[in-house]
């Protein structure tokens, strides 16, 4: 009987402390999933609640824009995400508070530039901000 209750302990404490690491991780693909939405349809009020006021979003063709540029280019139409798919798609956690994400994605965008499809790897940086995750980085290149 002894025995049954440690294991049932064990178990229980088991369960306990893998919700408290899936709950971050749902956490975090739920506000990237409505980040990605709110690039591809633009959305002030869903951008300025979900990126950080330090935003650095360093592009793949090497262009860093600021919280305030990227959402100017993005409710402007200057750039417009046609389409957004993760290849693959990972979350660790290096620090309280602290979460990369890291991966490829198909991207499809348009710019005067002209239109571009590329698959891209990319770093990302979010931070937990009052409470709230904030996209705080994005790092990319193209995949050749």
């Amino acid at each position: 009987m002894k025995t049954f209750l440690t294991l049932l302990l064990c178990v229980t404490a088991s369960f306990t402390a893998f919700a408290d690491v899936v709950s971050p991780l749902k956490a975090l693909q739920n506000a990237d999933d409505a980040r990605v939405a709110a690039m591809r349809s633009p959305d002030s009020v869903a951008l300025s609640a979900l990126l950080s006021e330090e935003l650095r979003y360093a592009h793949s063709n090497g262009v860093v824009d600021t919280r305030a540029s990227l959402m100017e280019v993005l409710l402007t139409g200057k750039t417009k995400y046609l389409g957004f798919e993760y290849q693959q798609r990972n979350f660790t956690f290096p620090a309280p508070g602290i979460a990369l994400m890291s991966g490829r994605a198909q991207v499809k965008a348009a710019t005067a530039a002209g239109e571009m499809d590329s698959t891209l790897s990319f770093l990302a940086v979010w931070r937990e901000e009052a409470g709230q995750w904030r996209f705080l980085a994005w790092q990319s290149c193209k995949v050749p």
